[in-house]
């Protein structure tokens, strides 16, 4: 069985931003890529929040260049997918989709979250032309425009009051004749005055030559009223929650009703001593690249301090 110092689970800021701080401290991160290399930023096109680009980048380029990074220093980065944990004790045990058994010291789960869809198939077709599943991220990009978010929680709410400072119309698609978002949050939304809210719609595709240009909705479904019609839009956002990605992991650490991964008081520890978690899996609240890289970071101090402990 290989034996390693530091396995780093899921390639995104978290866990690229791990590698480089396990790497710069000389203990050999193995790192396994998960099954979406360079995480959810690589579904996105331009980033322009995060530092050091004045310009803005690319984002599978930014993700690029923090892998070299990370490579730079020793980090060995690896193709696959971990399949199966055992922390009953150290050290711990983890397995890949083809059978390899490592035998990790440390580990540091940065496997982030998938954002939930609706399925549709003009979602795919239309992925980084005006599908988006992130407001804050990609939002700027329509200013001035007409743009539409799909959900009736706080977070399709908060989501439409950003994109209301931006853009020139939102719609807010909401499937029940009812908001679920909180009472301050549904306040917010009734008085911003180029918010219309589509009570009980469904959106069931999209349209448009080069990019997004408008929806497909049906207006009470299933009753005797049902009415279908088109809505012309720019920008498509999804706000229907996200899935952390920590199922594997369920059975040893503490979760959340959604899954995310708990941590002990403002460290990246969790409950097992010697395995940290960083990134979108353990945040709800903010799931932006510079937060998941500035939890990588702490996550591979304290795996070092860890370590420390055991010499």
């Amino acid at each position: 069985m290989e034996h390693v110092k530091c396995l780093i689970i899921g390639s995104g800021p978290a866990g690229y931003t791990a590698a480089i701080y396990a790497g710069r401290a000389n203990i050999q991160p193995v790192e396994y890529c998960g099954m979406q290399t360079g995480g959810q930023l690589t579904q996105t096109t331009i980033v322009e929040n995060f530092p050091g680009y004045p310009e803005g980048v690319d984002a599978n380029q930014m993700m690029m260049e923090i892998r070299e990074q990370a490579e730079r220093f020793g980090a060995d980065i690896r193709d696959g997918v971990i399949v199966k944990a055992d922390f009953s004790k150290a050290p711990y045990v983890l397995t890949t989709e083809d059978g390899h058994e490592i035998a990790a010291d440390t580990v540091i789960i940065a496997t982030g979250a998938s954002a939930k869809y609706l399925g549709l198939e003009d979602e795919k077709k239309y992925n980084g032309m005006g599908v988006s599943a992130c407001a804050t991220c990609d939002g700027f990009f329509y200013r001035k425009k007409v743009c539409a978010v799909v959900g009736g929680g706080d977070t399709a709410c908060e989501d439409a009051l950003y994109l209301s400072g931006l853009c020139k119309k939102v719609y807010l698609v909401v499937r029940k004749p009812f908001l679920r978002a909180s009472k301050i949050m549904q306040e917010r939304v009734m008085e911003a005055e180029n918010i219309e809210i589509l009570f009980e719609h469904n959106a069931t595709g999209l349209y448009g030559e080069n990019g997004v240009e408008g929806m497909h909705v049906v207006k009470r479904k299933g009753e005797a009223d049902e009415t279908h019609y088109d809505v012309a839009i720019d920008g498509f956002f999804l706000a229907i929650g996200h899935k952390p990605n920590s199922d594997v992991f369920k059975e040893w650490l503490d979760t959340d009703e959604v899954g995310y991964i708990k941590t002990i008081g403002n460290t990246q520890s969790t409950k097992v001593p010697g395995v940290f978690v960083a990134g979108d899996v353990c945040d709800p609240n903010y799931r932006q690249a510079i937060v998941a890289a500035g939890t990588g970071c702490k996550a591979a101090l304290e795996a070092e301090r860890y370590l420390q402990t055991l010499r």
